[in-house]
């Protein structure tokens, strides 16, 4: 199982490279997403993975305010999720946004709050694709239990591609993962349970 780990904003700077050093005591073949402005200090102090939460379609040039690929690139992030329920872009941004980061040899995790967004995704070709029920994001209420059917639906639509399928909101301990797992995901995204929380016995 791919274990994806969103810190979202919850912790900066060294608090957040503390806590990659504890998810990378626990699993080793972890990845992390964190906040661009701590890629540089993260990358610099762990052998994990790292991607960015967001990136955007542009190269470099005449842009304001922007993360773009070749930035991220430059600090040593492996890739970056992409349209995560609390930053939705549109489904022309995301082909952009994957097409400039193939370029650059970034990975792209791009979310899908529904199997139709799913379905939207798959022609895209991201690296992977993580199915999210907005409505269970940080409730604890673990997806592969309260969308089970949804969730074996999206399995089921993304691994008959390449395309890697992972599921997260509410995932908050081992049985969350297992079951996961039982129901086709090749991985999962967690955030609040370890990123505020801090519980990172679940990875290992």
């Amino acid at each position: 199982m791919i274990i994806v780990i969103n810190l979202k904003t919850y912790r900066q700077g060294d608090k957040a490279r503390q806590l990659v050093h504890a998810i990378e005591r626990a699993n080793e073949k972890a990845i992390v997403c964190v906040q661009a402005t701590d890629l540089y200090k993260v990358i610099s102090d762990t052998k994990l993975r790292v991607f960015a939460q967001h990136v955007d379609p542009f190269k470099a040039g005449r842009n304001t305010g922007y993360v773009i690929p070749e930035a991220i690139k430059a600090q040593g992030a492996r890739g970056s999720l992409l349209n995560h329920s609390e930053n939705k872009i549109s489904l022309k941004q995301i082909k952009e946004t994957i097409k400039l980061c193939r370029k650059n040899n970034l990975k792209i995790i791009a979310c899908a709050s529904s199997i139709k967004e799913a379905q939207d995704l798959i022609p895209l070709n991201p690296w992977a694709i993580a199915y999210e029920d907005p409505n269970l994001i940080s409730t604890g209420k673990p997806i592969s239990e309260y969308d089970s059917e949804n969730v074996k639906k999206f399995a089921e639509l993304v691994n008959i591609s390449e395309i890697i399928s992972l599921c997260g909101a509410g995932i908050s301990n081992k049985e969350d993962i297992l079951k996961a797992e039982e129901l086709g995901c090749k991985g999962v995204l967690i955030s609040s349970a370890i990123a505020k929380n801090g519980k990172v016995e679940i990875i290992k």
